[in-house]
């Protein structure tokens, strides 16, 4: 048989006794003839077998699919091309399943990367497994976590243009369902980071029972912090109620519609022994400025407090300006896989308030300054800080004759008086307020000038927290601070916090040693300008 015939049968058996007929037709054919009766021939067969063509067709497209890059040879360099064309293709899908297990490293580690700027951009710093990406703006609480529009238009009333750098973090945190202990600098919005994503994760109010507990050390800022908090549900159904004596009393709380409890924890923990409350059902517990909460002497009721919040899903958290070391440790023992967000420098006053060290000698060198202050720039309204109520209610005495509108605030007081004296210092009535530390922790008085440290803060805490009622969410202040002789062993301790918020100190203070302090709390003399003659007189 001649090569052109041998070709067209290449690689095949052929059974010449059979087709002997048309065999004699292809041999007697010319070449031209041949390629002739090819086409004919395959037209036919294309005639005669309609659905084995539609076979081939759909194999050859595969074919052209797989080898679409290889060139087409004539022979068995067809099986050859073909194999290496496959082995292309598995190269290809390697390649790409690579690419596919390679995007999702790539884009996290992207994400990752744009978060850690956003966070160096706000001076936030965290740290934990998994934390989720701070809000960029408010919208995000929609588009992200599904906020009701309720929620963002309060948000806008309030004045909240951005998210402050605690509100960017912690609100994420505690959407995904992780609890948190945060640390930021007085007046930074640390209240509606936690009452906004409580309310998102509540969803819709309930009849079942308290769901969420805010704890306060003192009566003054858990009321402050039930009307910002009703502030935010504004337009929606849900339930916020400060516990107070009448309702422990007269209230039914089986029946009575209460979303979110905000109580101090010794109300709490009467209302608990005495089987008024159940908070098995309560989803979120926040600790409002939990390093006071945490001390020694309010332990066994948040202790109490804990255990009666007993649903094994809840959520934890942990606010405050100041965070020591010894707080951190016994969040952790309570909380589980927290997070840990802290804003700017740990445990620092706040920047926007501009610090003073004043040396008055004795008691009676810190009057006639207050005085003469007074007589040179009264700026109201003025905050004064003493360190016990007597020394409040002395102080009060010297200072009511005077031509100044001053009002006092200490733990003796009743409740409504209490009241009536925040509720016209708030108002402008009164110009100077005399206070102990019972309302120097997240109480939120607008536009205080100035804060006078009349007698010198008990530790670093109290001074930063005493100094954060001025100069809020982002405004100027001043904050002045009286010392005597008795109070110079432990200026050090007050000027590293002071160097720390960018203030100047002088250079003979910085070279004191640090003394460690607990309670500085010395028996100072009464605060009267009148001889010592005087006072035994009238005493007898």
């Amino acid at each position: 048989m001649e090569k052109s015939s041998y070709f067209l049968f290449g690689g095949t058996n052929f059974n010449k006794k059979k087709f002997a007929p048309d065999f004699a037709k292809f041999k007697n054919c010319s070449k031209d003839d041949d390629s002739d009766k090819k086409v004919s021939l395959f037209e036919e067969e294309e005639e005669d077998t309609e659905q084995q063509e539609e076979k081939v067709f759909v194999s050859s497209k595969k074919r052209k699919r797989r080898s679409s890059n290889s060139v087409p040879v004539e022979g068995f360099d067809v099986f050859k091309s073909s194999k290496k064309a496959r082995a292309e293709v598995k190269e290809e899908d390697e390649n790409t399943k690579n690419e596919i297990l390679e995007n999702p490293k790539k884009e996290l580690n992207r994400r990752m990367e744009r978060d850690a700027l956003s966070r160096k951009q706000y001076n936030i710093h965290v740290s934990g497994n998994n934390i989720p990406p701070p809000l960029k703006s408010f919208a995000e609480l929609s588009s992200r976590y599904g906020c009701k529009r309720y929620i963002l238009r309060n948000l806008a009333e309030l004045g909240f243009k951005e998210p402050t750098p605690i509100q960017r973090q912690a609100i994420p945190v505690l959407l995904s369902g992780r609890e948190c202990f945060a640390c930021a600098p007085t007046g930074s919005g640390k209240t509606f980071a936690f009452i906004c994503p409580m309310l998102m994760k509540l969803k819709h109010p309930s009849t079942d029972g308290i769901r969420a507990v805010i704890l306060s050390p003192a009566r003054e800022l858990a009321a402050q912090t039930a009307r910002e908090g009703k502030k935010l549900i504004k337009g929606s159904k849900f339930h916020i109620r400060l516990l107070t004596k009448p309702l422990v009393k007269t209230a039914d709380f089986s029946k009575l519609y209460c979303d979110v409890l905000i109580s101090t924890p010794m109300r709490l923990k009467r209302a608990i022994k005495a089987k008024k409350i159940d908070l098995s059902k309560v989803e979120f517990l926040v600790l409002d400025e939990s390093d006071k909460l945490f001390e020694q002497s309010l332990l066994k009721q948040i202790d109490c407090v804990v255990k009666a919040c007993s649903n094994p899903s809840i959520i934890r958290s942990l606010f405050s300006a100041t965070l020591p070391d010894s707080v951190e440790e016994l969040a952790r023992s309570i909380m589980h896989d927290a997070v840990r967000v802290i804003i700017g420098r740990k445990n620092t006053a706040s920047e926007t308030v501009k610090q003073k060290l004043v040396f008055a000698g004795t008691e009676e060198g810190k009057l006639l300054a207050l005085r003469q202050s007074f007589a040179e720039s009264l700026n109201p309204p003025v905050l004064i800080f003493v360190q016990s109520k007597e020394r409040a209610k002395e102080l009060y005495d010297e200072l009511k004759c005077e031509n100044v509108r001053v009002g006092v605030i200490h733990s003796e007081l009743p409740p409504g008086e209490r009241e009536n004296a925040v509720d016209r210092f708030r108002a402008g009535e009164t110009w100077v307020l005399i206070a102990t530390d019972v309302i120097a922790r997240g109480m939120d008085f607008k536009g205080i000038n100035c804060v006078i440290n009349y007698d010198f803060p008990d530790s670093a805490s109290a001074y930063i927290h005493r100094i954060g009622r001025s100069g809020r969410a982002g405004r100027s202040g001043e904050a002045i601070t009286f010392y005597t002789e008795e109070d110079v062993p432990f200026l050090r301790n007050i000027a590293n916090t002071m160097i720390s918020s960018g203030c100047e100190v002088p250079s003979w203070i910085m070279s004191l040693k640090k003394k460690k302090w607990r309670k500085h709390r010395p028996k100072r003399d009464s605060i009267s300008t009148r001889p010592k003659d005087d006072k035994k007189e009238q005493d007898e």
